[in-house]
């Protein structure tokens, strides 16, 4: 990484660090490190806010930095408490841009996952001369087949692309279903803050025009949050432009976002020799003996992939969730579905260990019952099933000898990693979009350098749990 960084406009010194970021999901704070990992820079993701003598210390040569959340599972009430004193943190750490970093799907909803909340807090922390005139908002990834045209949001399944209220997992998701294909009017029902859109048309042309017609708007408009749309990687790269020239010469500027928005700066970096002359290189991991997946995803992309893992030879166990969750019999489950695992991964094995096979599973309609009777709403479910799942990774890790596991599921990802005892993450190979094999650190012997993939609940090929088995690139 070049020293001697300069901002876009003029020669002004630049803050130490280009980015730092938090999460609101783990799976998707990993795609910023694959994002970054990408472009050359090495960037540790954190379970918690670090402290400024480890990032000054055994991570003093990172360029980047993130906080891995799980704001996207919390009430607008938790998120206060959660996101208000690491904004405060990731603000005090001197970088050019501070991200909050969202699903490329837009998961959220007015009670749980708030968008808009996350904004709000972000403006009034992020308040000052030096913090840009607005929140840039940027949600598309070509990378990763998502498209914001007109202020409407795209997706990619298998070889569609769905309008995001009519994609086949966002339409029915089970906690926040997307019933609205236009951010504007989704973010409305969470924020009564000023927004205005940057579409493909006007961020075609030459920079200085971009620069004018985005200049009109927040003096017309006066908007406290810009959409920018994204539909390829040129717009994608004049939007980062103007982000980034939002940024120069100061410190924090908030912006709300995928791991697009670090696709986007990576681009304009690179024009302005913020990035060392060669990329990274490909994935170069080497095969895992056997392989732990643990899923708490429900997503019909992760049903595929554990279909198609069997027909490959892993073994499928069905996590018994019910029981688990039912005091009287929880140890007898916990037990038995820890000796079973065990017994199969001693064997030489690959195991997946699912809560739900798919989105029609019945048992996701049982647990919600449940979890009614309990007194508790379903969005307990994460918490709940996360730990559970936890400690019982942990400790088939430490009795089966593994080296290399999968997390699969946003929600349940942040809380099964906490479990794990382990503080940081490193990107080491991109094996496919979205689902990039992490080095962990731990304080704990057994667990430093354990690799994981933390794979959101649509990420990946068919094949993804024998590519991640055998570190090699997808070709799907």
């Amino acid at each position: 990484m070049p020293d001697d960084r300069s901002a876009v406009a003029g020669d002004a010194r630049m803050p130490k660090r280009l980015l730092c970021y938090y999460g609101d999901d783990f799976t998707g704070s990993t795609d910023v490190l694959e994002a970054l990992f990408r472009a050359g820079l090495r960037t540790i993701l954190f379970l918690e806010p670090p402290e400024p003598g480890l990032l000054n210390g055994a991570f003093r040569d990172a360029d980047c930095f993130g906080v891995a959340g799980v704001g996207r599972s919390l009430s607008p009430e938790a998120m206060e408490g959660e996101l208000r004193p690491i904004l405060e943190t990731l603000r005090s750490a001197g970088a050019a841009v501070v991200h909050y970093k969202i699903c490329s799907t837009f998961d959220s909803s007015p009670k749980l996952g708030s968008i808009g909340k996350a904004a709000e807090i972000g403006r009034e922390v992020f308040s000052g001369p030096d913090q840009g005139r607005f929140i840039p908002m940027l949600v598309g990834v070509p990378y990763l087949r998502r498209y914001t045209v007109f202020g409407h949001h795209y997706a990619g399944a298998g070889s569609e692309v769905y309008r995001l209220d009519r994609h086949p997992t966002m339409s029915r998701h089970p906690v926040t279903p997307m019933a609205e294909s236009d951010l504007r009017a989704h973010l409305r029902q969470q924020t009564s803050m000023r927004m205005s859109l940057l579409d493909i048309v006007a961020l075609d042309g030459q920079p200085d025009a971009l620069r004018q017609r985005l200049d009109t708007i927040v003096k017309e408009e006066q908007p406290e949050l810009v959409l920018f749309d994204v539909l390829d990687d040129k717009r994608l790269e004049a939007a980062g432009r103007l982000i980034w020239e939002e940024a120069a010469g100061g410190e924090g500027l908030f912006v709300i976002g995928s791991s697009g928005v670090e696709y986007a700066l990576s681009a304009v970096w690179r024009q302005e020799g913020l990035l060392p002359a060669a990329q990274a290189a490909a994935a170069k991991a080497e095969a895992a003996d056997k392989l732990l997946v643990v899923s708490g995803s429900c997503s019909p992309v992760t049903e595929k992939q554990i279909e198609r893992a069997m027909q490959a030879g892993f073994a499928g166990l069905r996590v018994p969730v019910e029981e688990l969750l039912k005091p009287e019999q929880a140890a007898q489950a916990r037990a038995k579905l820890r000796q079973d695992t065990l017994e199969l991964l001693q064997a030489g094995r690959s195991v997946i260990l699912y809560s739900a096979a798919g989105p029609q599973d019945a048992s996701i309609g049982s647990l919600r019952e449940l979890l009614a009777a309990q007194g508790l709403q379903a969005e307990e479910s994460s918490r709940l099933l996360g730990s559970e799942l936890g400690a019982l990774a942990k400790a088939l890790v430490a009795e089966a000898g593994l080296t290399r596991i999968v997390i699969a599921g946003g929600d349940t990802s942040g809380y099964v990693t906490r479990e794990l005892g382990i503080y940081a993450l490193e990107c080491k190979a991109a094996l496919e979009p979205g689902g990039p094999l992490c080095r962990a650190y731990s304080n704990e012997p057994l667990f430093d350098g354990l690799e994981l993939v933390l794979k959101g609940g649509q990420v990946g090929s068919e094949n993804f749990f024998e590519h991640v088995r055998a570190g090699t690139l997808s070709t799907e």
